[in-house]
């Protein structure tokens, strides 16, 4: 069983600003098309403040408007940032997805931190941001 960790290393503000800023595309894995859900209040967010949300989530067709998809590899676009609100044990698969879609950065939702997945999505290139919610963080420092 995989459980929630401290993360050993994540990222500082100049990192997560500079993602926040640099990226267009963002998609949200576990998205609930359900308004009370965080998953559905984040990807709102995200795309009214100018972000290209993709919803993510075999449960659905489409979420918010926009066309919802089963996995990330179904997802026929280059994704900036994977923002996960799924379980601690679903994290190494979709990190290993994010990596396999050449995806910019896993963003592991407040409460989320799985150390050995970060440290292989850094190894691969991307950037990771673990225990931190990306809607928290834009209105924290883009505003």
């Amino acid at each position: 069983m995989v459980e929630c960790q401290f993360p050993e290393k994540n990222a500082e503000d100049p990192e997560v600003l500079s993602l926040l800023k640099e990226s267009k595309t963002i998609a949200v894995i576990g998205i609930s098309h359900k308004e009370e859900r965080d998953s559905h209040k984040v990807a709102k967010y995200l795309k009214e403040h100018g972000y290209k949300m993709i919803p993510v989530n075999p449960k659905y067709k489409e979420v918010l408007g926009e066309t919802c998809y089963p996995d990330l590899r179904s997802v026929p676009e280059h994704i900036d940032v994977v923002d996960i609100f799924r379980n601690i044990e679903a994290i190494p698969g979709i990190v290993d997805e994010a990596i396999d879609v050449k995806a910019g950065a896993v963003w592991m939702q407040l409460g989320l931190a799985q150390n050995e997945a970060a440290e292989k999505a850094r190894a691969a290139g991307l950037s990771v941001v673990m225990n931190k919610c990306i809607k928290i963080e834009h209105h924290r420092l883009c505003q």
